[in-house]
């Protein structure tokens, strides 16, 4: 225990006085966040790379395994494969979070690198290898452990990447996470997994202080997805040590509210036939702000059911069968009851064009490349009423001006419409005409908006080479 109370304070004195280094070098380049556009709630451009500070601060006090003269150094070397594996994938995984933030990653990308992770923690040991259930007891998995062990892994990394959505949020809901896996990992007596969540535990301490609303600097991709990452391991491994009888659904209530965001996108995605890696502004910290919360309040709120949940997961690592059926019960039916009450609260008013022109704009304004760029301008020009449009971008590079076009015609005597963006070497230009209804101003402007912030990613100052290219002629419809 002094062992980890040691990493949890160095961890976040690391974290603390990294965090405004690594802001002023993000200010310095110009690495901002999106502003407002579609799922986006600050109003002014945020720099990001804290993510940097959060791994920083967790890997600091792990130089003392080296160390084989200490306690946890001699299980370390005792368990060095398993271990190591799991240190080297979180650096894999900062580093592609890394990427995206500097460059863009796009979600093909992202895949391939967190499954390849996974793959590595399975192949080293660490893996889901049985479920233990109520009244039912422990299967062996077999051959099935593989992928429940890769779709865990890769499913909670995009889970923290999704919630972290409002300012302190993703910070809060997984310091919440660490406390239960540490309590849990206390009762399991796992020295081990009490270091590494202790370490994570401070490191997102130092840069809570700077992230909690107004935040003056976000995690970005490199913290969301590391947090994640640690997460997902550390809850696999404490809970597959677990003589519980609900084992494998300890770590699921204890990431119960990233889990359940990430699902209800996926199910919200799928019934509306949209992209399932599209963007919108429907997750549960939007709901909460729909229903008058104010940004503060939201993250409080759901800091709240992070905590309950949290709380749960313990109780059900002492339980039997009967009372963790109980407790199951108990946390479906306020989680059915909170879903209700979002959905009642916050649904879209008729004739709230701000509201729907946001989320239409959102997959646009995440473009990651130029398919997605089309595909974007097509959706949003579906849902904001367009009839027809074309885009024409011009790219300025070594002195030589690269125009890209698409076009649309049409021999009806509707008039054209067009809006300008324009990015640094960029010059974005959308032409368009309504297809029914009058097109509302503040869904222009959300268009607008999306539009130059694709553009920056693709075409900007920090694109990487592949983004100038040309983009070829296709047809908008």
């Amino acid at each position: 225990m002094r062992t980890a109370a040691v990493a949890f304070v160095l961890a976040c004195l690391v974290s603390v006085l990294l965090t405004p280094l690594m802001r002023r070098f993000a200010l310095a380049r110009g690495l901002f966040d999106d502003q407002v556009l579609a799922r986006k709630i600050h109003g002014r451009p945020i720099p990001r790379l804290g993510g940097v500070a959060i791994a920083a601060g967790f890997y600091v006090p792990m130089l003392a395994l080296l160390l084989p003269a200490s306690s946890v150094g001699r299980i370390f070397y005792a368990k060095m494969p398993e271990a190591v594996a799991f240190l080297l994938g979180g650096v894999a995984i900062c580093g592609l979070g890394l990427f995206d933030d500097l460059r863009g990653a796009g979600a093909g990308k992202k895949f391939l690198i967190q499954f390849a992770v996974a793959g590595a923690l399975f192949a080293a040991g660490n893996r889901i290898e049985s479920l233990s259930l109520p009244f039912v007891g422990s299967l062996a998995l077999g051959s099935l452990s593989l992928p429940f062990t890769l779709l865990w892994v890769v499913g909670v990394i995009n889970a923290l990447n999704l919630i972290d959505g409002l300012d302190g949020l993703a910070a809060g809901v997984a310091f919440f996470a660490v406390a239960a896996t540490f309590a849990i990992a206390v009762l399991r007596q796992d020295p081990m997994m009490m270091l590494f969540m202790s370490a994570l535990g401070g490191a997102i301490v130092g840069f809570w202080a700077y992230n909690f609303n107004p935040a003056s600097i976000f995690m970005g991709d490199t913290g969301s997805m590391f947090l994640g990452y640690v997460l997902a391991v550390g809850a696999m491994r404490t809970s597959q040590k677990a003589s519980t009888a609900v084992a494998i659904l300890v770590p699921v209530v204890a990431l119960g509210l990233p889990i359940a965001d990430t699902l209800l996108a996926m199910l919200r995605r799928a019934l509306a036939g949209r992209p399932m890696f599209s963007a919108d502004r429907e997750h549960i910290h939007h709901r909460l702000l729909d229903l008058g919360l104010s940004q503060r309040r939201a993250v409080i709120t759901l800091y709240g059911a992070a905590v309950l949940l949290g709380a749960m997961a313990v109780i059900l690592t002492l339980s039997n069968s009967v009372e963790s059926l109980l407790v199951l019960v108990a946390t479906g039916l306020l989680g059915y009851l909170a879903f209700r009450r979002l959905r009642q609260g916050s649904l879209p008013r008729e004739g709230d064009a701000q509201t729907q022109g946001r989320a239409a704009c959102a997959g646009l304004a995440e473009a990651s490349d130029e398919r997605r760029l089309r595909q974007g301008l097509r959706l949003a020009a579906k849902d904001l009423g367009i009839g027809q449009v074309r885009l024409v971008v011009e790219v300025q590079e070594d002195g030589d001006t690269i125009t890209m076009s698409t076009r649309s015609d049409g021999s009806d005597d509707i008039p054209w419409y067009s809006l300008e963006a324009a990015t640094g070497p960029v010059l974005a230009r959308v032409e368009y005409r309504r297809g029914q209804g009058e097109l509302d101003a503040a869904a222009v402007d959300c268009l607008k908006q999306a539009l130059t912030a694709a553009c920056a990613r693709l075409y900007g100052p920090n694109a990487n080479a592949n983004g100038r290219r040309a983009m070829g002629g296709q047809e908008l419809r």
